[in-house]
């Protein structure tokens, strides 16, 4: 029998009355007892009123299943690290907690700095010349401190030993087997010299003392635990933007039955339910309006600034914003099956799709990795059947100066040091890179596709024309206009408040202010009934010449006010494009990029921007799952494109695009969904983030050929190749010297990119 199975058909004393369950009662955490309302729990176990086995909500998704955005094939519950490449597993469905992983590095990180760099100070400073180290320091008591210091970087980075370790065993050979060696090496050797130096050859010996290198293994392991910190950082965007989109959602439903109305959370709605939702509400979940009406901002799916009226039969969905009005609706769609929670799963499997952008360097190192070692054991097996007494000490010292001179510090110093001065270079010119391989692919995008409300557009409603019936005043018209309107919370109402505020009018006193949701607004101002809204809401209210009002040919909103019974005015409102989008389309064709433009908007207002920008190629009533749709068909083909938007619509499509660029004045989940935010919502800033990313990548692989030289020149000097020539082996101490110098000449090549011009 299943011990989690139980006959309920009998309550146990202790769960009867005000402790039994009410079947309409769902609950909303991962384990609940059947038996006792308000007995839940995150995990299993037993309750612990009744002692019954605590069951599976099955409601409530776990993640508990991790798989490596590398190679997906790998699958496990709980956390870990990847048995191929060692990178860290992420969970295979979106979940909105913090992991703490980046908050674990940068503990590590700050205890193996704070050991390192007194390590690199007492082996750097005596190189220069004139300075000086106090005497204790050379002696048994400072070996002795740099081996304390050296032991607290190993403890802070032993993950980097255990998963050289794993790619060991399972001959998986990768960066963390380079950076394993290295460390073991470096930290090895040195506490043979500490230990067991008088054994070492007196060529070997600085003025009679065994030569320590524990503080290459300190800044080795300090520069590795910053390198996955920094990825852990560029990681945790992926949860960060899945709260934004969680945030979207609504908390709690208002479920009607019959006359009365309960308030429950968002977990208990189910299939069927009918739920009320009242002005300033969010709609919780999908359904279809069954009475009532409202004004719905549907801009979180539309993009689109102005709302949707909504009356029965029309559709909602979940995580939109009623403005005015009250409906009831049935629920058709919960959980999973939302447009919301499918938009989070299509955010958080484009990211997860994403290779990291130290893959460059795992290339180099598949191949340079047993190359290396094979070298090291070579040399090692070559003097000690060849070499002069002692042969085994030769073979030793030999195989140690390979793999010190090999050590991967600037190869793998290579790409983080270049992303890091980037992405401050970037953060200068207001370009924020969010995610570094954004950064990377950047320099080879050919195509961008760009949102139309809020990327080449202001993103609101703007009056772009007065059309006057009559001879009135075209001021006084919209003073009345913006009187009325100012006590109207919808955005067409503030366009005109907002226009007649630019022009300076004085607005005249509005009284009796009415609003018809579906319809329009009314308010008498100077005694006279002043009604602005649609054609046939007027008509209802007896407003005559309607007949004759202007024929509808533009692509802008239009709204009609009336005097009394008579028809006055017609106000065009639009989404006017942003003063520098033009000369940013110009730029972008003149750089080789080729534009098209993404729209949930109508096709002729669409078509009226697209041909006002010159872009060819615009698509136009797109849903969220379009534009993904239309992104993947694009990176399928295997055509490099960047996606720019603004929109919480916008999203799947941006973590899905081989770069994201946000607009830095749209929404936060769009933000968190893109690798590169444009703090001034300029488009003319992807040029500039195009030029950022061709210098970035440039300086990459100056960085990776300098590594490569070091090691390419450093190994075969390092196994003996000068011996017979010059009668000496390569001291490990200089090897150090070289590995070390290899990395400053990497930091000061990527930190050239602080002064180039953008522009």
């Amino acid at each position: 029998m299943n011990p989690h199975s139980h006959d309920h058909s009998a309550k146990p004393s202790c769960c009867s009355g005000r402790h039994h369950r009410d079947a309409s009662i769902r609950p909303s955490k991962a384990w609940f007892c059947p038996m006792c309302t308000g007995v839940e729990s995150d995990e299993p176990g037993d309750c612990p009123k009744c002692g019954m086995a605590l069951e599976r909500n099955p409601a409530v998704a776990q993640a508990t299943t991790y798989t490596c955005p590398m190679h997906p094939e790998i699958r496990q519950d709980g956390p870990g690290s990847c048995p191929i490449c060692g990178m860290d597993l992420e969970p295979v469905e979106p979940v909105a907690e913090d992991s703490g992983e980046e908050t674990k590095l940068r503990k590590k990180l700050i205890v193996a700095s704070a050991a390192a760099f007194p390590l690199l100070l007492i082996a750097m400073l005596p190189m220069i010349p004139g300075v000086s180290l106090p005497a204790w320091l050379h002696h048994e008591t400072g070996a002795w401190l740099q081996a304390a210091l050296a032991t607290i970087c190993l403890v802070a980075g032993f993950f980097i030993l255990v998963r050289a370790w794993r790619s060991l065993v399972t001959w998986n050979l990768n960066m963390w087997t380079l950076l394993g060696l290295g460390i073991s090496a470096a930290y090895g050797f040195s506490l043979v010299s500490l230990f067991a130096g008088e054994h070492l050859p007196e060529a070997f010996k600085d003025h009679g003392r065994a030569p320590l290198y524990f503080e290459t293994a300190g800044v080795i392991i300090a520069l590795v635990i910053l390198g996955q910190w920094l990825e852990a950082k560029a990681r945790g965007r992926t949860s960060m933007a899945i709260k934004a989109l969680m945030d979207q959602a609504a908390k709690t439903a208002r479920r009607v039955d019959g006359e009365s109305e309960e308030e429950i959370p968002i977990e208990q709605v189910q299939a069927g339910d009918l739920l009320r939702v009242k002005p300033g509400e969010k709609v919780p979940v999908d359904g279809e309006v069954v009475r009532g009406r409202g004004t719905v901002d549907e801009s979180m799916i539309s993009g689109e600034p102005e709302p949707v009226d909504k009356q029965e039969g029309d559709p909602v969905t979940g995580g939109t914003l009623n403005q005015t009005g009250s409906f009831v609706f049935r629920a058709t769609k919960v959980g999973s099956e939302t447009m919301l929670a499918r938009i989070i799963q299509q955010v958080s499997d484009a990211q997860r799709s994403r290779a990291p952008i130290q893959a460059v360097a795992d290339k180099v190192a598949g191949w340079f990795v047993p190359v290396v070692v094979g070298i090291a054991v070579l040399a090692f097996i070559l003097w000690s059947v060849f070499g002069p007494d002692p042969s085994l000490v030769f073979g030793l010292v030999a195989a140690v100066s390979v793999l010190v001179v090999a050590c991967p510090c600037a190869l793998g110093l290579a790409t983080p040091i270049s992303i890091m001065v980037g992405v401050g270079r970037g953060a200068s010119e207001g370009i924020l890179i969010r995610d570094a391989e954004a950064l990377e692919r950047m320099e080879k995008i050919t195509t961008l596709a760009v949102d139309k409300t809020g990327t080449l557009t202001a993103g609101r409603p703007a009056l772009v024309a007065v059309h006057r019936v009559a001879d009135d005043d075209e001021d006084a018209l919209l003073g009345m206009a913006a009187a009325v309107e100012t006590s109207s919370e919808h955005p067409l109402a503030h366009a005109i408040v907002s226009a007649a505020e630019k022009r300076g009018l004085d607005l005249p006193q509005a009284e009796d202010f009415d609003s018809v949701v579906g319809g329009g607004v009314s308010a008498k101002v100077g005694g006279e009934t002043i009604r602005i809204g649609k054609p046939a809401w007027l008509e209802d209210q007896g407003v005559g010449g309607l007949d004759a009002a202007l024929p509808d040919e533009s692509t802008a909103t239009r709204v009609f006010m009336a005097r009394g019974d008579r028809l006055v005015a017609a106000f065009d409102l639009a989404d006017p494009v942003k003063d520098s989008t033009p000369a940013a389309v110009e730029a972008l064709k003149a750089d080789g990029v080729e534009l098209v433009m993404l729209t949930g908007d109508r096709e002729a207002t669409a078509q009226a921007v697209a041909s006002k920008l010159n872009i060819d190629d615009y698509r136009a009533g797109l849903s969220p799952s379009d534009k993904l749709d239309f992104v993947k068909q694009q990176v399928a083909a295997g055509k490099p494109l960047a996606m720019a938007g603004d929109g919480i619509n916008d999203a799947p499509a941006l973590a899905a695009a081989e770069v994201g660029i946000a607009m830095g004045t749209g929404t936060d989940v769009a933000i968190e969904s893109a690798g590169i935010s444009l703090v001034k919502g300029d488009l003319r800033s992807i040029l500039r983030a195009r030029a950022l990313s061709r210098a970035t990548m440039k300086n990459i692989r100056q960085n990776l050929f300098f590594a490569l030289v070091y090691n390419g020149l450093g190994v075969p000097i390092a196994a003996g190749a000068l011996y017979p020539f010059t009668g000496h082996l390569l001291s490990p101490m200089i090897a150090a010297a070289a590995m070390s110098f290899s990395s400053v000449s990497v930091i000061g090549n990527a930190l050239r990119l602080r002064r180039i011009q953008l522009d």
